[in-house]
């Protein structure tokens, strides 16, 4: 086998392992685990870099840059998800009486 089938079957093999370890974790756990998957897309998106500007085949690189957006999507998510979690616990401002 080549080096770029091999970089395929580990980004298939990293996609279904992703995919079984999210499906299994418990919905009140999802939230607080958000920062450790921001920073594991986070690697993933410098991995994703150095696979697209190495790789010298046209699929390899399609398949970097289909990590690089999924991955990055996945990170402005959870950003958005903790912000919003963050949001619920701030005391509400209180009004100026006139």
């Amino acid at each position: 086998m080549n080096d770029e089938l091999y970089l395929i079957l580990i980004f298939i093999m990293a996609m279904l392992l992703g995919y079984e370890l999210i499906k299994k974790i418990p919905p009140t756990l999802h939230t607080p685990l958000m920062s450790g998957t921001n920073a594991i897309s986070g690697i993933v998106i410098i991995g994703s870099i150095l696979v697209i500007t190495s790789a010298s085949s046209l699929t390899v690189n399609i398949l970097g840059f289909i990590s690089l957006v999924l991955s990055s999507i996945n990170v402005f998510g959870g950003f958005t998800v903790t912000d919003r979690m963050l949001e619920m616990f701030k005391k509400p401002k209180k009004r100026d009486k006139d």
